[in-house]
């Protein structure tokens, strides 16, 4: 018998290339990992397997070019979540975390439980889970032990400054001072081992609520945000030096700052452009002309003036996030709710007593209301979208999920704090229950505003209160424009990071949906948006279905994706491998097959047996 030609043939697809063209009925065929043959009518004959692509979209595997995945990737290879979703390649070491020096512990110093705690919302215990699984001790062997675990995605990392800070001046050091000339020399030498090696770039942070999680450090940010401008224009030029990225956040309590650190992407000023890749392009629901600003301001700076390569990283869906109680990262911007968040995740006890304390209380009250009442600047500058603080506020924009009081579930807080107030003005029937009217009654008379209902709320039920609000993006209004827009790159979607905060693991899929409703014409841009565009420019050979191309695909149904809604689709459930809940997402019956190197990993609602026990994807190196 005549050995077949090709490993997989898939036929009568509608194929996107990841170029931007117009979609082509065509086969594919795949040989050895990679794509051999493209065209119409190929003879399945000549394949050992036969893939019926009629109805689907064909397309080169998604790219997330922001997780934190990096903490799971050694306890769990495959990263299944991704996967069902047709993500075939993360970028990890972002925001300046990450695990590429190993576990750089040192005495009671343990920077990758301290950095990512309360900066990603995951819990200690899950962390020390991710530390225990770190084997190397550098930046070579991190991305070569890729090779020796049953990796599913290709993983492409950046360098993360916090922890080349933490490698070279120790915690403590990385935190109270500036490096010596000696210190900030080894950092350069070691960011410029790792360009050689292959790492995309240099990670860094500015967001101002991005504190430490171990005493007696919790006032402490973490260790980027100690840089001085000097710092980061010597180790970025190590970067621009090899055309590789500097992927950060805006410095949000200076904006003038913020933008004066942006202008290290401009080639006219600094004698070459440095390709830089910022967070976010979204409408927040508190200032919805701010991606405007920001966006206009990579437009001069990408200008000929300035020679600048600047794009703001773009979420395909809305903002939604959870908080338990108070504990999210939303509130890590108040300083009253960040001492609370700062209490170790089971001291109910310590939070009960702040809670308590009169002059926390002053303190969270002043910072619930800052520019949400009085005559002042403050309440002027968010009339009219220019808050001082994002974090919402307002009890109609938080929905319960996971309610104390099973009457209050899917209603809004407003809803219950009306309620409550029409009763305690003596309207008897305004309960609706026993159990509710045993709730209201356990409530301060008077309850006098919000503040009173929320200090109540955490007081009564700690973190046993769930909440959903919307902080971007709000019905997905204007989120197309952004995503197609020239100085965006969509697939942001921080997979990994905010295990019970959220989960925009399908986010590229709802970009695909939201590419659809408009025309094919929108989803072949859009596709080359998640896919060879983004390659590119982090300089990664996958995106696209060129022969010879490694064969990393997904195929999707149409008109299940028309149907499915990426809101009604998050599930909070218990994984094992953390021993902790997650908050995940599901796109089943909307991608129908994915490959990876040409192995089926995912097919008709389940995963292969090849995921997590064959090495399929490779760390990706940047050319």
């Amino acid at each position: 018998m005549t050995a077949a030609t090709w490993d997989t043939l898939i036929r009568n697809a509608l194929v996107f290339d990841g170029s931007g063209g117009p979609p082509q009925q065509q086969d594919l065929a795949l040989k050895d990992g990679r794509v051999a043959a493209r065209g119409q009518a190929l003879p399945p004959s000549q394949a050992t397997r036969v893939i019926d692509g009629q109805g689907r979209w064909l397309l080169p595997g998604l790219l997330d070019i922001h997780t934190h995945l990096d903490l799971e990737v050694d306890l769990e290879p495959g990263l299944p979540e991704v996967v069902r979703h047709g993500t075939t390649t993360v970028l990890v070491g972002n925001c300046s975390l990450g695990t590429s020096f190993g576990q750089q512990l040192a005495g009671e110093q343990n920077p990758i439980v301290d950095c990512f705690t309360r900066v990603e919302n995951i819990p200690k215990s899950v962390l020390q889970k991710c530390v225990e699984a770190v084997t190397w001790s550098d930046t070579a062997d991190y991305l070569d032990h890729f090779e020796q675990i049953p990796l599913g995605p290709n993983i492409g990392a950046f360098v993360p400054h916090s922890m080349l800070r933490v490698e070279a001046m120790g915690l403590e050091g990385s935190i109270s001072r500036e490096p010596s000339e000696a210190e900030l020399a080894k950092m350069e030498q070691l960011l410029g081992q790792a360009m050689d090696q292959g790492y995309l770039g240099m990670s860094t942070d500015g967001l101002p609520f991005h504190y430490l999680a171990n005493a007696p450090h919790t006032d402490k940010r973490i260790p980027t945000q100690f840089a001085s401008f000097g710092e980061m224009k010597r180790l970025l030029k190590v970067v621009r030096d090899r055309g590789r990225v500097w992927q950060t956040t805006p410095i949000l309590e200076n904006r003038a700052k913020a933008f004066f650190y942006f202008l290290l992407t401009s080639g006219r000023l600094f004698g070459k452009t440095l390709k830089t890749s910022a967070l976010s392009a979204v409408r927040f629901v508190l200032a919805p002309d701010a991606s405007r600003v920001f966006l206009g301001f990579a437009g001069l700076v990408n200008s000929r003036l300035f020679k600048g390569d600047m794009h703001f990283q773009a979420l395909g869906t809305n903002f939604r996030i959870w908080s338990d109680g108070i504990v999210s990262p939303l509130f890590e911007e108040l300083p009253s709710t960040s001492e609370l968040i700062a209490k170790e995740y089971d001291d109910v006890a310590g939070r009960l007593a702040l809670l308590n304390d009169p002059d926390f209380i002053a303190r969270f009250r002043a910072d619930w209301h800052h520019g949400r009442r009085g005559r002042n600047l403050a309440h002027l500058k968010a009339r009219l979208g220019l808050p001082d603080i994002l974090v919402v506020r307002e009890l109609e924009r938080m929905i319960f999920d996971g309610a104390p009081v099973a009457d209050w579930e899917g209603e809004s807080l407003q809803d219950v704090y009306d309620r409550l107030q029409r009763y305690q003005r003596g309207l008897a029937g305004a309960p609706r229950s026993d159990a509710e009217r045993e709730a209201f009654d356990a409530f301060p008379r008077p309850t006098v505003d919000d503040a009173e209902f929320m200090l109540h709320m955490m007081r009564a039920y700690d973190k046993g209160f769930r909440f959903w609000v919307d902080v971007a993006n709000k019905d997905r209004e204007g989120v197309l424009p952004l995503l197609l827009h020239r100085n965006t790159l969509p697939g942001f979607n921080d997979s990994g990071a905010h295990i019970t905060n959220m989960a925009f693991f399908d986010g590229n899929l709802m970009s695909l949906k939201l590419a659809a409703q408009d025309s094919l014409e929108t989803v072949s841009a859009m596709v080359k948006r998640l896919t060879s565009e983004p390659a590119a420019f982090f300089g990664l050979d996958v995106g696209t279905l060129d022969i010879g191309a490694q064969a990393d695909i997904v195929l999707l149904d149409p008109e299940a994706l028309g149907r499915w809604d990426d809101n009604a689709s998050r599930q909070y459930i218990y994984r094992e491998l953390f021993q902790h809940k997650q908050l995940v997402s599901r796109s089943d019956g909307v991608v129908t097959h994915v490959l990876i190197r040409g192995e089926p990993v995912w097919e008709e609602g389940d995963f292969t047996a090849a995921l997590g026990t064959q090495t399929l994807g490779r760390a990706l190196r940047a050319a």
